[in-house]
């Protein structure tokens, strides 16, 4: 492709772009897209010979857009958002141009020390002493990996990157039922397995109880395994649960473990003063993980792990052979010896323009109003026939069931959802909790607004009505 041609193709795409973004309400949020459908409009071979951009793109606005759920559409109130501010994306759009792999700071100075930046800004932002550090990952689930494989190997001094973990005792991580599957995952990855991930009751409010982790930790010593680590949940992907921080963390420094709080979604929340309360006691942890790309604005994958003291997870994860040598700067950062992968992307350039851009008022001020708007979509949806609220709002986060006079709750409430997501005003989805199948309504979407809230509240109670 010659420049020019890029040139043309780019205004293209940046027009279609643009004309996308303005018209995403007019589209159902979830695709009517059938399975198989997509595949069956590709081709089976590849081609032989070049084909015109022109055919190209009429293939992509022909198959791609309607067979996509829209998640930057502004009544996208499922799971948690995956938000892309439009200077984001704009950032995004140069960092692809250059294509670096910024690896070593040899690769990409301008990637690296600007990482160094914005993770201090977000330190800020969020109100975490100065000393904390951190490192810009594709997602919280590289953060909790990283910071397993680090409780792991500083539970065993260091032996597990040496000479593996057959021989030794199990090391035991602790997490609470309200924990993200990521954290499953990783004791699976790093070799800990599925039963050395301990399970510790709640209380009332969901939190992890600290005396029934005391307990746990106790009788894992006495049966002869390692205690290693914990993980502390600060907004669940569930109901939106908090452990209480600073009582784990307790815990945590009188047993000698290494603590990780996983604030994936409702780290960004902490932009805004009033709400750290949430987190109290998270600065006394080793570990922490949040993601601007969910609620903050930033364009997925941008993840940052914030460490108190880099120095374990360095010992955990470095491996530097000759190739990867800076000759002469030897004390420079190398991110990439932060984390799992040694490729990177230039993640933080996103972050640069999306806090310039809007200010951090401008994205407290966001939300803020999510949570507002939140709280009165909840109390419209219980005050509907036949609505009760299964868990009140937390953040941004509520969960709902529809239980019509005669009919199994399960079952009205699948139903009920099946409906919503066919509709196309609204997405939402499902999650279990105390056994019952209940909807989560999240509003977190960047550029939704009061109006498109309600029109969610006003399409539920619809639709239910047409269900009975």
């Amino acid at each position: 492709m010659k420049p020019e041609d890029f040139a043309l193709w780019s205004r293209r795409i940046a027009d279609w772009s643009a004309n996308y973004l303005a018209g995403l309400r007019d589209r159902p949020v979830r695709p009517r897209t059938r399975p198989g459908e997509v595949i069956a409009a590709l081709p089976v071979s590849p081609p032989d010979e070049a084909e015109p951009m022109e055919r190209i793109f009429a293939d992509f606005e022909a198959i791609v857009p309607d067979a996509m759920t829209h998640w930057q559409h502004p009544r996208f109130f499922a799971y948690f958002p995956a938000n892309a501010a439009p200077a984001s994306m704009l950032a995004e759009q140069l960092a692809n141009t250059m294509a670096a792999q910024c690896m070593l700071w040899q690769t990409s100075p301008a990637a690296t020390e600007m990482e160094t930046r914005m993770v201090d800004w977000m330190r800020q932002a969020v109100g975490l002493p100065e000393g904390w550090r951190g490192v810009i990952q594709d997602s919280a689930s590289s953060a909790t990996l990283s910071a397993v494989m680090t409780m792991r190997e500083r539970a065993l001094d260091w032996r597990g990157i040496r000479s593996g973990l057959a021989g030794e005792a199990a090391p035991r991580i602790y997490a609470s039922a309200q924990a993200h599957s990521s954290v499953d995952k990783a004791c699976w990855v790093a070799g800990i397995g599925q039963d050395n991930l301990v399970k510790i009751p709640t209380r009332e409010d969901y939190g992890m109880d600290p005396d029934a982790l005391s307990a746990a930790i106790a009788a894992d010593r006495d049966a002869g395994y390692v205690p290693a680590g914990i993980v502390i949940c600060v907004g669940g992907t569930g109901i939106g649960a908090c452990d209480p921080v600073a009582e784990i963390v307790a815990v945590a420094e009188k047993e000698g473990l290494y603590t990780h709080v996983d604030a994936a979604w409702a780290g960004s929340a902490m932009v805004c003063k009033e709400l750290r309360q949430h987190w109290a006691g998270a600065e006394r942890a080793d570990s922490l993980v949040f993601n601007p790309h969910k609620w903050l604005g930033a364009q997925f994958d941008c993840s940052i792990q914030f460490l108190k003291d880099p120095a374990d997870q360095l010992k955990s994860l470095t491996l530097r052979p000759d190739y990867l040598e800076t000759p002469g700067f030897d004390e420079v950062v190398n991110y990439s010896e932060w984390t799992i992968p040694l490729g990177r992307r230039f993640r933080a350039l996103k972050l640069w323009f999306l806090i310039r851009a809007y200010g951090l008022e401008g994205l407290r001020e966001r939300i803020r109003n999510h949570i507002e708007w939140s709280r009165e979509a909840e109390a419209k949806i219980g005050a509907l026939p036949g609505f009760r609220i299964a868990t009140h709002g937390r953040f941004s986060l509520f969960t709902f069931r529809y239980e019509p006079e005669g009919e199994d709750g399960d079952t009205a409430t699948a139903a009920l959802l099946d409906r919503i997501n066919a509709d196309g005003r609204t997405y939402l989805t499902q999650t279990r909790h105390e056994g019952d199948y209940v909807i989560r309504f999240q509003v977190g979407q960047f550029d939704c607004t009061r109006e498109d809230v309600m029109t969610a509240v006003n399409a539920i109670g619809e639709l239910a009505k047409d269900v009975t």
